[in-house]
């Protein structure tokens, strides 16, 4: 297995608190970051029925196993285990205890939050992003496979099928995650919501359409892709709060973590379809995306990201800001560079000049080229070569 970026972070904040959260979606590598970081800590997972039975109903008893401290697996099943961890802590309140890990962000925060608040660090584990995959020995290096593969680890450390075991995660993350959160009476029609998100990922979000074709209300959209977002399927992408114009477009930008999921939902068999389908370019804009998340939130940072378009103007696909730097990319997925790429960004400038912004704007083109050069506009920037963007 490879080495995390976000072990770094995690010794770290166990060097502050007595307790670290370490949230993220399914199968994204936490119980192996987390063993791998501390070989000599105890390990117990709440995932086993006996158990979590034990955890539920002897709360005391079961921390008191562990007095030493451990990586508590599969802590949302019993979110209650977080009232007695505080005492335990307040108890013997030394840094470094308990690791914990999570699938669903949303029951273990709430939980925190009332019980741990000032005692726990939080980090989130995505899967790999593009340095980290390639250090598996058997990795892709053609950008269309990388895309339709996705980077769950699994597939690549076990060398099972992207295809077999994307719909098998899906069917689990369905019938397991998805009922624990929600009463959704027919899985059927959640399912085909998923697939309907996946056309949409990289467009703004319109919940009365997406309801509308999925058959559902408008408010069950809404809270449903709050399932997917608490889940780390999606994530809303907001639109830049600076008010340039009356006319800016503040609706969110639904992208999927995962491109290999999204050709999975969309049923992309191969990476040769994807090069040829109309969504190629959404899809990209997805995985640019969560590439550059990822690179944030596996520092330990928060990611400022956003998107921006006016009714009639310059649409910039992702801003990043960093203090008073303002990175504006736009994404093709097209491998030939031509000057309708930098229309946008020059517009885009102007306007933030003219406003009056103390923000220094750095524009880039990320692409689905080989080469990185710098251009009067513009940094163009490989997909290769995604990490360059922090250097602002």
């Amino acid at each position: 297995m490879i080495r995390r970026v976000l072990e770094k972070k995690l010794h770290e904040l166990m060097g502050y608190y007595p307790v670290v959260l370490v949230t993220g979606p399914r199968q994204s590598g936490k119980t192996t970051l987390c063993q791998m970081a501390y070989p000599d800590k105890a390990y117990v997972s709440l995932e086993a029925l006996d158990t979590r039975d034990f955890a539920q109903t002897d709360p005391r008893g079961f921390l008191a196993e562990y007095a030493g401290g451990a990586i508590i697996d599969e802590a949302q099943h019993v979110p209650e285990l977080v009232n007695y961890l505080q005492s335990e802590i307040d108890a013997r309140s030394r840094t470094g205890r308990f690791i914990l890990t999570g699938s669903q962000h949303l029951g273990l925060s709430q939980s925190i939050s009332q019980s741990l608040a000032g005692r726990c660090g939080i980090l989130a584990l995505l899967p790999p992003n593009l340095n980290e995959l390639l250090e598996f020995p058997d990795a892709p290096e053609e950008l269309f496979t990388i895309l339709w593969q996705g980077s769950y680890p699994r597939i690549y450390d076990r060398g099972i099928p992207a295809h077999q075991w994307l719909a098998d995660y899906t069917a689990t993350y369905v019938q397991g995650d998805v009922r624990q959160v929600i009463n959704v009476g027919d899985l059927q029609t959640f399912s085909a919501f998923m697939k309907l998100c996946a056309g949409r990922t990289a467009q703004e979000i319109n919940l009365s359409s997406l309801g509308g074709d999925a058959g559902v209300s408008h408010n069950t959209a809404r809270s449903w892709l709050s399932v997917l977002e608490t889940s780390y399927i999606i994530h809303r992408l907001p639109a830049w709060h600076v008010n340039i114009r009356k006319q800016v477009v503040k609706a969110p930008k639904l992208h999927f973590f995962d491109s290999g999921l999204v050709c999975y939902l969309l049923g992309i068999r191969e990476p040769g379809q994807l090069r040829l389908h109309p969504l190629r370019g959404a899809i990209f804009e997805s995985w640019v995306f969560s590439e550059i998340y990822k690179g944030r939130v596996h520092r330990g940072e928060h990611p400022s990201l956003f998107h921006y378009r006016e009714a009639r103007g310059p649409e910039i696909d992702l801003l990043v800001e960093n203090g008073q730097d303002l990175m504006a990319a736009e994404i093709k997925s097209g491998s030939t560079i031509v000057a309708d790429f930098f229309r946008h960004l020059r517009n885009f400038f102007q306007r933030v000049k003219t406003r009056g912004e103390t923000q220094k704007v750095h524009n880039y083109v990320v692409y689905g080229g080989k080469d990185s050069q710098r251009r009067s506009d513009a940094h163009v920037l490989s997909w290769r070569h995604l990490d360059r963007i922090f250097e602002g």
